[in-house]
C-alpha cells in the first residue's frame, strides 16, 4: 500500500483513478473490481508528483488561535486569549471597545502564534468583533470551536423556525454536526442536520440552505416542486448560495485545521 492513501475497491470503475478530497486532503486510489491490487497501487506510485501538486492547491489551514480572524456570521471576529481572563468565551462587538481597551486588547496577540498564517486571518486584518476568553492556553482552540458550535446551533434553529413557519410545515429537532459532503439533511421523522460550519458563510448561503433543507418537510425529492418552493420561502436566489458553495465551501473545513498536508 502507498502511505497515506486510502485504497478502495469500486464494482463500476473501469479504470484505476487518483483523487485529492479538498474537503480532507485524503488521496484516494480507487480500484477497478477486476483490476490487479499491485499493478494499481504501482501506476498510483508513479503519481507522487501530481499528488504533491493537488495538495499544494488545497487551502491553507487555519487554526483556532489567539490573533487569528475567522468570519462569524457576516461577521470577522477576531480570536483572542488573554491570560487571567475567564475560561467563558465571550464575543464583543467593535462598537463595545473604548481605545483603551482596544489598546490592551491588541497587546495581548502574541505575533508568534499567527506569523504563519494568512495575511487574511492574522492580527494585522481589521475585525469587527472579537471572541476572547482565558484559561490553559492550549485548550484555547477547544473552547472556541465549541463556542462557534453552540452559536451556529442557534443561528440554525432560529432559521429553521423561520422557514418552517412561513412553510406552515413542523421541524422535530434541529441538530449539528461536521458532515464533509453535505451541508444539511433533513430526515423522514422531522429531524434537520446542518453542519456547523455554515456558521462562517455569508448569512443568505446559510439561509438559503436553511430553506433547502426545510423545503424537504414538504418534499423529500429535488423535482420542480421542491425547487419552487424553496424559491417561496428564501428571499433571494438559491442558486447564489450553491453557486457560493461550489467556489469556497471546501474552505471551510480547514477551519479549526492547523495543516493543510492531509
Amino acid at each position: 500500500m502507498i502511505d497515506g492513501v486510502e485504497v478502495v475497491r469500486h464494482p463500476r470503475a473501469r479504470v484505476a483513478r487518483l483523487s485529492v478530497d479538498p474537503a480532507t486532503g485524503r488521496v484516494r486510489l480507487t480500484v477497478p473490481k477486476r483490476m490487479a491490487l499491485a499493478k494499481a497501487v504501482a501506476w498510483a506510485g508513479e503519481k507522487a508528483d501530481w499528488i504533491a501538486a493537488q495538495r499544494a492547491k488545497l487551502p491553507q489551514g487555519r487554526p483556532f488561535v489567539d490573533g487569528a480572524v475567522v468570519p462569524v456570521a457576516d461577521r470577522a471576529v477576531r480570536l483572542l486569549w488573554r491570560e487571567g481572563a475567564s475560561r467563558t468565551v465571550a464575543l464583543t462587538s467593535a462598537a463595545d471597545r473604548t481605545p483603551a481597551k482596544a489598546g490592551v486588547q491588541s497587546q495581548a496577540v502574541r505575533p508568534s502564534a499567527i506569523d504563519a498564517l494568512d495575511p487574511r486571518l492574522r492580527g494585522d486584518t481589521e475585525a469587527d468583533g472579537e471572541l476572547t476568553c482565558g484559561g490553559p492556553s492550549d485548550q484555547f482552540p477547544t473552547r472556541i470551536e465549541r463556542w462557534l458550535k453552540r452559536e451556529a446551533l442557534r443561528l440554525l434553529t432560529e432559521d429553521t423556525a423561520h422557514y418552517a413557519a412561513k412553510a406552515g410545515v413542523t421541524v422535530a429537532k434541529v441538530a449539528i454536526g461536521d458532515p464533509k459532503a453535505r451541508w444539511g439533511s433533513c430526515s423522514g421523522d422531522g429531524t434537520i442536520r446542518y453542519s456547523w460550519r455554515l456558521l462562517l458563510v455569508p448569512g443568505f448561503v446559510r439561509r438559503a440552505t436553511v430553506a433547502h433543507e426545510v423545503a424537504h418537510r414538504v418534499h423529500m425529492h429535488h423535482g420542480p416542486a421542491f425547487h419552487a418552493l424553496v424559491a417561496e420561502l428564501f428571499e433571494g436566489d438559491p442558486d447564489d448560495a450553491r453557486r457560493w458553495l461550489r467556489a469556497e465551501g471546501a474552505a471551510l473545513h480547514w477551519y479549526g485545521r492547523a495543516s493543510s498536508s492531509g
